[in-house]
């Protein structure tokens, strides 16, 4: 008979014992399976939105229970010869019993797990027990077990297979789950099944190339396997418990990040036939394309460049973190709306952290978006054991996940883990460990064996930052990938014109959510040291530095709606500067990967696309300095020069003008360039005559270049030491399908305008922001809302916000 699989995720309830259990408890609770503790609790209207006010605090009990699902389920036999219990994702010190009998133990949340199920099954009904115990019970006797070692956050989350910010991190809260986070069923078969399939997809010419690694478990006479691919199909007959098939596609449409090409993917299937009757099935959407990391010396270091169908691709990248801190809550429709986002803002590669391996569905919406991802091992900011069960449980952890995620054209760098091998250089783990383990063992041997071993067709980096030699800093700007964190941290960000890296994979900085989100999320007083607002921001010293960062570039504001409308503002300068000056090294730097794209839950932090999904100033930020054609003015020795890049696969020929104006309009010099050429994947300098570059008044001028459609500004000064006029506009309202064209002429110069319809209603977007006016210029805002508005609604502060307000004087 062929492989039956029957989901067991209904009539779940959730039982708890423990410290703290709060009296009015009930016995049983009713549990949804894929979920999580938390939120069961919150279902049963038991416990407080987490994510809401300062909730959190009083909610640390729920982590130090234990905690039991049970569920009965019918079975009648069918004849198969054996019934396995799997298990996708299990959070995470669990016992599995069936009636009565313990089938096994579990320790990662990372792993899927199979049982036989077949001596213990009763005909009528069954019941199935999955037992959890507190992770932090099991942490401190963890802790007991094995020397200390430095961590950057508290909770045992270096010493377990656990998801490590349910312990806390800067951007995240505390709430340690326990669950069963992914589906569960039972599965029957008889004679064999693919137990593993791993295909290997390349290109070699002009054929497109497939080797598939099968692991049969059982036996049985006859048996065949029978791969299909793209109308080309290949048998072969079973020899024994592994079979390689080799097999290749004629002229197959290549896959290509977006933007350079489209996304074709084929289905590929195989079967595992008794003569001609089918045990099992297996069935994953493959893409061909060549990938290798090219990593050559080039004289001044060592180039990191992403090299896909032997093009070299900027990454324009942003990193990933979960995006609930509730897992089993993010559904696939959720995972495409935040691709899409990113896709929208030109991103094509998207960096999972170090905490989590994602469901099958974000690594889909990527392979149909054309969205590259590099794929942390989970390994953050903590040294970890190398001794006892760990090094196996790290082991069969990594398999699994690399068998898994290996079909996704998607995937093109696995990475060995999120600076624990700089922290090791340089955050004082030495003198503290000696000679204990603290993770090398997995990044430079272990982790870089599997790889090779089971997915030889991607590249393997140890580490972000990684040099590639431990002879050599981890975070040198001339080799591999680096993290700029100083910047933020320590200095103003414009110092990130001090440095250009190789390919920057962490660099950030700071805003709160929308005013939207923030609302709904803190229901006191809102001010930036008001309770709930501090709650929200998990960094150290973080409002300190969001003021301090405005320093010598706004001036500190007065109000929250200022506070507000300033920092978000200065986010989305801070990053677009970094881009820009590292776009217009191309060649040399390879990639900026921006500290990050989303959020778990409302939070001031370093994302584009806050808690709820709205976008801040910093994601329109993005786009523009993303974009394929991207004009920008920088210094250049002396002088200043306009920079074109060029990452779209035809070359980029316009004229170029450029001219210096005075705010009021009046233009004081110009030049044109009759054409300049960029070609494909290069960026091209145009030194500014002086007269352009040269102000009269720095305060009151500014040089705007323009080449086709792409504009470049430079200020001769911040924007605390400019004369900016106060904002003078007129709005224009007219309705269109699903809201409104706003269009705003400039009657003063405005700089950096935002319209920020959320002030007005929550489910409101509107299509651009950051915008810049010339007297007698006018810009059209598509807002998107189902509120009638009317234009006195929309004109003023809070709503029109613009850098002239902070500072005009």
């Amino acid at each position: 008979m062929p492989l039956q699989r029957r989901p067991l995720q209904s009539g779940w309830v959730l039982r708890g014992s423990g410290p703290g259990r709060p009296p009015t408890l009930p016995e049983a609770v009713p549990s949804s399976v894929p979920g999580c503790v938390h939120t069961d609790l919150m279902a049963a209207g038991l416990l407080a939105d987490p994510c809401l006010d300062t909730n959190e605090i009083a909610q640390d009990w729920v982590g130090r229970q234990d905690w039991t699902h049970e569920t009965e389920f019918d079975w009648t036999d069918d004849g198969a010869e054996r019934v396995d219990l799997v298990f996708e994702g299990l959070d995470t010190f669990a016992t599995v019993a069936l009636n009565g009998r313990v089938l096994g133990e579990t320790r990662n949340m990372h792993r899927t797990y199979r049982f036989d199920a077949t001596p213990h099954l009763r005909r009528g009904a069954n019941r199935l027990t999955v037992a959890f115990r507190s992770c932090w019970a099991v942490g401190e006797e963890l802790a007991r077990a094995v020397a200390p070692r430095p961590a950057n956050y508290p909770g045992p989350a270096n010493l377990m297979r656990k998801m490590a910010c349910n312990f806390g991190w800067d951007w995240g809260p505390t709430v340690v789950t326990c669950g069963i986070w992914k589906p569960v069923r039972l599965e029957s078969w008889s004679g064999a099944r693919l137990a593993e399939v791993r295909p290997l997809v390349g290109v070699q010419g002009n054929r497109g190339t497939i080797t598939l690694d099968v692991a049969l478990e059982g036996s049985g006479d006859d048996l065949v396997l029978l791969a299909e691919v793209g109308g080309v199909t290949s048998r072969v007959a079973v020899g024994g418990s592994a079979v390689r098939m080799d097999f290749s596609v004629p002229e197959p449409r290549l896959w290509w990040p977006h933007g350079l090409g489209d996304q074709p993917l084929y289905e590929l299937t195989l079967r595992l036939l008794a003569g001609e009757r089918e045990l099992d099935r297996w069935t994953r959407r493959v893409g061909f394309r060549s990938l290798r990391l090219d990593t050559s010396p080039d004289g001044h270091g060592a180039a990191f460049a992403i090299v896909v169908n032997d093009t070299p691709v900027w990454a324009c990248g942003a990193n990933w973190i979960p995006d609930d801190c509730f897992l089993p809550r993010v559904t696939p429709e959720r995972y495409r709306e935040r691709v899409a986002q990113a896709k929208a803002a030109n991103i094509n590669l998207l960096r999972v952290w170090g905490g989590i391996y994602e469901t099958d569905a974000f690594y889909e919406a990527c392979d149909e978006a054309g969205i590259l991802v590099w794929q942390d091992f989970l390994f953050a900011c903590a040294a970890y054991p190398e001794e006892g069960e760990f090094p196996a449980e790290i082991e069969a952890e990594a398999r699994d996940n690399i068998v898994r995620l290996m079909p996704h054209p998607s995937l093109v760098l696995w990475n060995g883990n999120n600076e624990n091998i700089w922290g090791w250089f340089d955050w004082g783990w030495q003198g503290p460990l000696g000679d204990l383990s603290w993770g090398r063992g997995y990044y430079l041997d272990l982790l870089p064996r599997l790889v090779e071993e089971l997915d030889p067709s991607r590249p393997y980096w140890a580490g972000s930052p990684y040099s590639g030699s431990m002879d050599i800093h981890p975070n040198d700007p001339d080799h591999g990938c680096t993290h700029v964190w100083d910047v933020w941290n320590e200095k103003g960000h414009e110092h990130y014109r001090d440095i250009v890296p190789r390919f920057c994979s962490e660099f950030g900085w700071q805003a709160p959510p929308t005013w939207a989100t923030l609302r709904t999320s803190v229901r006191g007083p809102l001010a930036p040291d008001s309770p709930g607002v501090l709650h929200h921001q998990k960094a150290t010293d973080g409002n300190g530095k969001l003021l301090r960062g405005l320093d010598g570039h706004l001036p500190r504001p007065g109000t929250m709606d200022d506070w507000h409308f300033a920092t978000q503002l200065n986010q989305a300068r801070a990053i677009a500067n970094a881009i820009e000056h590292w776009r217009s090294h191309r060649g040399r730097c390879m990639g900026a990967v921006v500290w990050q794209l989303n959020d778990c839950w409302p939070v001031t932090s370093w994302s584009a696309i806050d808690g709820q999904g709205r976008p801040k100033p910093l994601w329109y930020a993005l786009r523009r300095a993303f974009a394929p054609h991207f004009l920008t003015i920088q210094p250049r020795g002396e002088g200043l020069a306009v920079v074109a890049v060029n990452d779209a696969a035809l070359f980029w020929r316009q004229p170029v003008q450029m001219r210096r104006i005075r705010f009021d309009g009046t233009v004081l010099a110009e030049a044109t360039y009759w054409r300049l050429c960029a070609d494909r994947f290069t960026a091209v300098e145009l030194p500014i005559p002086p007269e352009v570059a040269t102000p009269e008044d720095p305060s009151r001028e500014v040089i705007l270049a323009t080449m086709g459609e792409s504009t470049a500004r430079w200020y001769f000064a911040e924007d605390a030491d400019l004369a900016l006029p106060e904002p003078r506009v007129a709005l224009d309202l007219r309705p269109e399908e699903r809201g409104y064209r706003v269009t705003v002429e400039a009657r003063s110069f405005v700089k950096d305008l935002c319209l920020f319809a959320d002030r007005l209603d929550p489910a409101a977007s509107v299509d651009e922001m950051l915008v810049t006016l010339l007297p007698g210029e006018s810009r059209a805002f598509h807002l998107r809302t189902s509120m009638a508005l009317s234009p006195a609604a929309l004109a003023h502060p809070p709503v029109l916000r613009s850098a002239n307000d902070l500072v005009a004087r």
